[in-house]
């Protein structure tokens, strides 16, 4: 039994590991291999698991743990949508799907520029939807996620209309190379503090967009690095930033493992950039994204 390290989830105040499990990861496979997947996490101690209605069987392959590990998981489920009544739909079918009558947290997915922001929060959007969720107590709390180059400005914006629980925006080394992705993840930083909100942090392993001439090895959206060593680092260097709650593990169930592995077997965050700043391939995901 592994026991990866626990931060507090802001003024939630649930302390979560600071691995999240991925659940993106289970949504094109089988439910022996999800069930193996699971108890991987579980062993691990992983209680925080992160899913969405926009992943595939996701929530399907969750569903049938939950009589045995609901009250002992923090569950967070997405929507995707903008609108108040689609979204209201997809939240109830999160919940038919997950075979739980209530999340831990509801999550407006992929808001990752000012137009999406826009049409999540407007009056018609999709927040209304979380937030009457919440009212009927379906949903515990609403956090928001984005990706792109925009993600952290955004996200600074949306917490400045509402007072989202948690946000969930990139960061890797490569992306704080970018001295203007930098002073926005840093303002958002200041935010979140100040609102004492729950920060996590995706594509910690990515290591750039899939190259055309390539055959892609794993079920992530973009190539990931897939050696232990880098891993290593580049979990290393996330989680060297205090501000950090947690890391969701790779959109793949063969990487969980090595995600693991780098937690309980950290490098110093200079060592880590190192190892991954040498890499001329490394580069951000978010050049070109297939959604």
């Amino acid at each position: 039994m592994v026991d990866v390290e626990k931060r507090r989830l802001g003024r939630l105040e649930h302390d979560s590991s600071v691995l999240i499990y991925g659940a993106a990861a289970l949504s094109d496979v089988s439910q022996d291999v999800a069930d193996r997947s699971v108890k991987e996490a579980l062993d691990a101690g992983i209680n925080h698991f992160d899913v969405a209605r926009d992943y595939g069987d996701a929530e399907l392959r969750l569903g049938p743990w939950m009589a045995e590990i609901r009250e002992r998981i923090f569950l967070a489920t997405k929507t995707g949508e903008r609108d108040r009544d689609t979204a209201w739909r997809q939240i109830n079918e999160s919940l038919d799907r997950l075979q739980t009558d209530r999340v831990d947290l509801l999550q407006l997915h992929a808001v990752g520029d000012l137009d999406e922001l826009d049409a999540a929060t407007g009056t018609e959007g999709a927040l209304s939807a979380a937030t009457r969720a919440q009212d009927e107590g379906l949903v515990g709390a609403i956090g928001i996620t984005g990706h792109g180059h925009q993600a952290p400005a955004t996200h600074l914006e949306a917490l400045r209309r509402h007072p989202f629980a948690t946000v969930l925006t990139p960061l890797n080394p490569v992306l704080w190379r970018d001295e203007s992705y930098r002073a926005d993840y840093q303002a958002l930083v200041e935010e979140v503090r100040r609102q004492d909100a729950g920060l996590m942090t995706i594509k910690t392993v990515s290591r750039r967009n899939w190259p055309d001439d390539t055959g892609h090895t794993h079920a992530t959206w973009y190539e990931p690095y897939a050696d232990q060593d880098r891993i290593t680092a580049a979990v290393s260097w996330v989680l060297s930033h205090p501000e950090v709650t947690g890391i969701p593990t790779a959109g793949d169930v063969g990487l969980l493992g090595m995600l693991v592995h780098a937690e309980q077997n950290r490098i110093s965050p200079s060592e880590a950039e190192e190892q991954l700043t040498s890499d001329g391939e490394y580069s951000s995901p978010f050049l070109s994204m297939p959604f």
